[in-house]
């Protein structure tokens, strides 16, 4: 199979060695040492528009609402007697009662250190996702100085910092499970690409990182899955390669048994949890997704998402605010495949090339990106329902490693045709580019990080508004409320999201001290332990919105104890004429169903899939401008009259 590179001297050596086995795997041990102070200067470059993002955000304060509520309301379960042993909730299941959650905790436990330390304040969280995504960057970077020196490092910082920049400084500073594995996902591919070649040491980070992903959002379970499989496969032919050495076999059993033993600790509590509740979480995941509820968007679309995902021109055709032209290109996947078409006959082409010129550790990178673009193609095709921008994100890594290894290759073969002095100045010339481009995109990220704003402001600032008199109003008893004695179910009628705010009032009340829940259909996003029955409750707290405040109005037990309207005049007439536009263009398309809904859950109308793009911009408008909010105080047996 040709010449065996230098780097696989160590299976040359060997007394009965194989020298085709080095076009496997190589023998191991030639590494270098991680160059600490490269990755330290790198992963400052990348990490600055992080940490300016986070001082920008100490202030204003920050109300987290729905997901980002029941993250942190978790986050503060860790150590404690529920300490949680599941993920988030995701849109899994056919009801609310029944509904799944994402794999695993890992990433409420890898939020909790950060977040105590700084207080167990709603900004702590974000710093802590900071401080998360900082660990993934300094993780990859080390494993690129591992393998390739401070020139890989550089090169994977300049990858970090694209990536970070197309990502959006709101994407990597909210603690969102989609958004928490994006860095960690690069991590995961460096990792295995440095096991299938034969660096096992980084066995046990490709574990963790895959782990991290797999638990944190669903999607990632098979991804992480299937390079699993491939670390996997790099770790037996690496033990076949070493068959003539019984030293270094001992050693790839021993990285192998501390990954097992890493895997199992952090699949122990999901597993804790199939055991001890019927239905277990694993097995919601197992049902939902072995029999989804809706048919999946097929393999020819998964094809398509695949190919859109590889147009690289979405790298540089946006801007790097606070949703990059990444998550924009995602939210829009839609136009030619052509330019996919091309990236993908060009990395191709390369893959062959790295192949006849037997660059065995750039083939080995060649032969991830291939796995991971079926494992991708697979994973789209799996979607049903909506294409959500969140379940694709992570395919825009996968572009960046197939840019990056078709530049590796077209370098490799032209600084062979280079006399050797040309050589040593073009790498020269290379690397300088290569410090300008890290330095100016980060630059430009941390200018507009500078004005990173909290998620869902307009819901925060709403809360936020409605949260001082609510909270007087419990402490000198205004209604049936008994002051911090009682005990509270939170209820909601809400006419914009579908109770967005209700999860961020129990979150905010109970950091208030009061003891305070929602009602036993809501056991899954609440967690059980803050399930509060209306026969036990002392008062209830309603938050309703929109339509629903003047009907709450009209109950003469109901206290109104909090009331704001954040629209302007001049935004309530925009906000009128915007309705007026909406309910007319649903009629003229046929939609007379969804007009009434416009009033009652706008969010659930404006994700219909038969509503058109023009109509959804508009309630995606009148989303932003926000509707009147009120609390009110009533006995706990108060309904709505229908």
């Amino acid at each position: 199979m040709g010449p065996v590179p230098a780097r696989s001297a160590a299976v040359q050596d060997a007394p009965t060695a194989d020298p085709h086995d080095a076009a496997v795997v190589p023998a191991g041990g030639t590494h270098e040492p991680i160059p600490w102070l490269a990755v330290v200067g790198v992963l400052v470059v990348v990490s600055v528009p992080l940490v300016v993002a986070a001082v920008a955000l100490r202030r204003p304060h920050w109300f987290p609402v729905l997901d980002l509520a029941m993250t942190e309301l978790r986050v503060r379960d860790v150590g404690s007697t529920h300490t949680p042993l599941i993920g988030l909730p995701g849109r899994i299941g056919t009801s609310l009662l029944e509904q799944g959650s994402h794999p695993g905790p890992l990433s409420f436990y890898l939020l909790t250190p950060t977040y105590r330390l700084l207080g167990s304040s709603p900004w702590a969280l974000q710093a802590s996702t900071v401080v998360v995504n900082i660990a993934a960057s300094v993780t990859a970077l080390a494993i690129a100085g591992r393998h390739g020196g401070r020139r890989l490092v550089l090169v994977v910082g300049v990858v970090l910092a694209v990536l970070g920049s197309g990502y959006g400084i709101a994407t990597l500073v909210e603690p969102w499970n989609p958004y928490l594995p994006l860095m960690w996902w690069v991590a995961l591919l460096l990792a295995v690409w440095s096991v299938l070649d034969g660096d096992l040491p980084m066995l046990p980070v490709a574990v963790f990182a895959g782990s991290f992903c797999a638990q944190t959002h669903v999607p990632y379970l098979g991804l992480a899955g299937g390079l699993g499989v491939l670390a996997a496969i790099g770790v037996a032919l690496t033990w076949r390669a070493r068959r003539h050495d019984p030293i270094a076999r001992r050693g790839v059993l021993r990285w192998a048994a501390v990954a097992l033993a890493l895997g199992i600790v952090l699949w122990t509590p999901p597993v804790i949890d199939q055991v001890v509740n019927d239905p277990g979480n694993l097995r919601k995941l197992a049902d939902h997704f072995g029999s989804p509820p809706e048919d999946p968007i097929g393999l020819g679309r998964g094809v398509e998402l695949a190919l859109l995902h590889l147009d690289v021109a979405a790298f540089v055709g946006g801007e790097s605010g606070a949703n990059g032209s990444l998550v924009d290109a995602s939210s829009d996947p839609d136009g030619s495949v052509a330019p996919g078409i091309a990236v993908l006959v060009v990395w191709a082409a390369a893959a062959v090339v790295a192949w006849r010129r037997r660059r065995w550790s750039l083939l080995r990178l060649h032969v991830v990106i291939g796995v991971a673009l079926v494992l991708g193609v697979i994973s789209m095709s799996r979607i049903f329902g909506k294409d959500w921008f969140y379940l694709m994100l992570w395919a825009w890594a996968i572009a960046a490693f197939v840019v990056l290894a078709v530049i590796w290759t077209c370098l490799d073969v032209l600084r062979d045709r280079m006399a050797p002095a040309t050589a040593k100045r073009a790498t020269a010339i290379g690397g300088a580019l290569l410090v300008v481009v890290l330095v100016v995109s980060s630059t430009v990220f941390a200018v507009d990080a500078a004005d990173a704003e909290p998620p869902a402001p307009n819901l925060s600032s709403t809360l936020g508004a409605v949260l001082p008199p609510t909270i007087a109003a419990l402490e000198r008893g205004e209604g049936v409320a008994t002051g911090r004695d009682g005990r509270y179910v939170v209820t909601w009628t809400d006419a914009f999201y579908f109770g967005s705010q209700g999860y961020g009032l129990v979150s905010e009340l109970r950091r208030a001290g009061f003891d305070a829940g929602a009602a036993r259909p809501f056991q899954v996003p609440i967690t059980p332990h803050r399930v509060v029955e209306r026969a036990d409750a002392t008062a209830l707290i309603h938050l309703a919105t929109g339509i629903f405040v003047e009907r709450w109005r009209a109950i003469p037990e109901a206290v109104e104890v909090a009331y704001v309207e954040p629209r302007t005049d001049a935004q309530l007439e925009e906000f009128a004429a915007l309705r007026a536009q909406v309910v007319a263009e649903l009629r003229a398309d046929g939609l007379d169903d969804l007009v009434p809904i416009v009033d009652g859950n706008l969010f659930g109308a404006s994700i219909d899939e038969r509503v058109s793009v023009e109509t959804q911009r508009r309630m995606a408008r009148m989303l932003e401008l926000g509707q009147e909010t009120a609390i009110f105080i009533a006995p706990p047996e108060t309904e709505l009259p229908l």
